[in-house]
């Protein structure tokens, strides 16, 4: 890797492989859809560059002279479908269609261990993708479309299909640092996790060994939610969990739902994140 560009640098994951890169001494390009976000990269040594997945323009000027880009920008909510293809699914396929145009040799792209469905046994390399989510839906539909561009220009493409991703930056540990968490269910169900910074490094280590291919991955211990909650309230005494029947939590989220579509902002609070949070993910 010489030329790197990281889409979606602003957000959670996008922030630590560009601040990663940053520390190899790579000078990553960042793309930042929203200026007033770009304080946020103020401590990494990178090249911010304006860019949205809804103007190829911006999108050819993103990645011309860059030979590896890493994806991770695109609407990060578990909502309806109509509201998450224009990003996932149809921005992801111009930044590529880009990509192949200016002759970038490798494409990164962030998927999701919600591409399947509840699961008994644990996921592994074979098991067949079967999203009950949109959110799912959405990113299988841009992996697939996005491997097909890959394979007929000769790029290599590798896709990684992340668990739930944690760290001091997510959502849920905004929730935590306020002192209250609303759970909707048991917290029986198991789920595989992965650290930011480990989600961040072995995404430059597939770029680095030109590994291509799609597989789900996780840390080495899928837990349920209890015992995750367990382990914070071990480092936040103060932490308080709030439970709520998983019908409740569907009920209250499908009632607020409509007004997620003015918002840019991921949220935990749709019927999509309540159905995500009961699904059995090992």
């Amino acid at each position: 890797m010489n030329r790197v560009l990281v889409t979606g640098a602003t957000g959670f994951i996008g922030l630590e492989v560009a601040r990663q890169l940053a520390v190899r001494g790579l000078n990553p390009r960042v793309m930042v859809r929203r200026p007033q976000r770009g304080p946020l990269l103020r401590t990494i040594q990178a090249e911010v560059v304006q860019g949205d997945l809804e103007s190829p323009a911006s999108l050819r000027r993103a990645v011309s002279g860059v030979d590896t880009v890493f994806h991770l920008a695109a609407r990060a909510s578990f909502e309806r479908y109509g509201l998450l293809r224009p990003s996932i699914v149809d921005g992801s396929v111009r930044l590529m269609e880009a990509a192949v145009q200016a002759g970038v040799r490798r494409f990164i792209y962030s998927g999701s261990l919600l591409v399947y469905g509840a699961r008994e046994t644990m996921i592994d390399g074979g098991t067949q993708p079967r999203p009950v989510l949109d959110y799912g839906r959405a990113k299988l539909e841009a992996e697939e479309r996005l491997s097909q561009i890959a394979q007929r220009a000769g790029m290599i493409f590798a896709s990684l299909r992340l668990p739930h991703v944690y760290g001091a930056r997510d959502l849920l540990f905004e929730q935590v640092r306020r002192g209250l968490l609303i759970f909707p269910g048991s917290g029986e169900t198991h789920f595989a996790h992965l650290h930011v910074e480990d989600s961040a490094r072995l995404m430059i280590a597939v770029a680095e060994n030109d590994w291509s291919g799609i597989s789900p991955v996780s840390d080495d211990l899928s837990v349920d939610w209890n015992t995750f909650f367990g382990v914070i309230r071990e480092y936040y005494p103060r932490f308080r969990l709030l439970r709520l029947p998983r019908r409740l939590g569907l009920l209250g989220t499908s009632l607020l739902s409509p007004l997620q579509r003015f918002s840019s902002a991921p949220s935990l609070f749709t019927p999509g994140a309540v159905t995500g949070w009961n699904l059995n993910l090992p």
